[in-house]
């Protein structure tokens, strides 16, 4: 898709990932509206990047006002050309320990804020792109790029929800592409390994170097403009579709 005038939604987008891909594409004459939780600092980072940037507040675990929000977003926005998903989260815990088994609730949380949470936003954002008028047939309407992890494929001891989660978010990839290529809309998913984004932000020199040693190069923990770049790439490229793509530096996580 074209960057000059792309309309983008970014749930997530009051920091991290979502953040550097919304400056990284405005770079480039896209728009955006932010969506985050309302205590984030969405009002204000809306404010300080211009260019009509819009806030609106939501929480992924909330259906009616995620979709509120969404749509609040795209009318915003005059319509809607690209989402980016990053909200998520997890938490360490074992299937079993000396307290007992993983409390049942606290596995449904994690499903439900990473999986069900991502798949609802894309599910209304598929629909909201599929409103845009094309100029040919079998012409682009959008593009959706979710945010999964590399724990996705070999989680660590004692992210057993994290993993799942995001194994269901990679999982899903292919398939809600082709339900929706005949619609002109692609869907990716962005599949990371550790960055420097909310609490490895705070992790030492030293402690990076020992999270990160298995890597291939670099040895180091990401920076979220080079997710923005991947972010750019996906949204540049029509024929970047349905697939899962790791960015780890050739990192494959250890069993803890």
């Amino acid at each position: 898709m074209e960057l000059q005038g792309l309309r983008l939604l970014a749930v997530g987008g009051a920091s991290g990932f979502a953040l550097a891909s919304i400056k990284e594409l405005m770079k480039h004459g896209a728009k955006a509206a932010i969506l985050d939780l309302p205590t984030s600092a969405g009002a204000a980072i809306a404010e300080e990047l211009g260019n009509g940037t819009t806030f609106h507040p939501m929480n992924v675990m909330d259906d009616k006002e995620t979709e509120d929000a969404i749509a609040a977003g795209v009318e915003a926005l005059g319509g809607l050309d690209a989402a980016i998903n990053t909200a998520g989260g997890g938490h360490a815990r074992r299937t079993l320990n000396k307290e007992g088994p993983y409390p049942i609730e606290d596995f449904r949380r994690v499903i439900e804020l990473n999986l069900i949470g991502t798949f609802n936003c894309a599910r209304l954002q598929a629909y909201h792109m599929s409103q845009n008028e094309i100029d040919e047939p079998g012409g682009e309407r959008g593009v959706i790029i979710n945010t999964a992890s590399i724990a996705a494929f070999e989680g660590q001891i004692g992210q057993v929800s994290y993993t799942a989660a995001k194994a269901g978010i990679a999982g899903m990839t292919l398939t809600m592409a082709r339900d929706l290529g005949s619609m002109g809309i692609r869907v990716n998913t962005i599949a990371p390994s550790l960055f420097e984004t909310g609490l490895t932000a705070r992790v030492t020199e030293e402690g990076a170097l020992n999270m990160t040693k298995d890597a291939a190069y670099p040895k180091r923990m990401g920076v979220p403009h080079e997710y923005a770049l991947l972010a750019r790439a996906i949204v540049e490229n029509p024929m970047l579709n349905g697939d899962t793509i790791r960015l780890d530096g050739g990192q494959r996580f250890a069993p803890r």
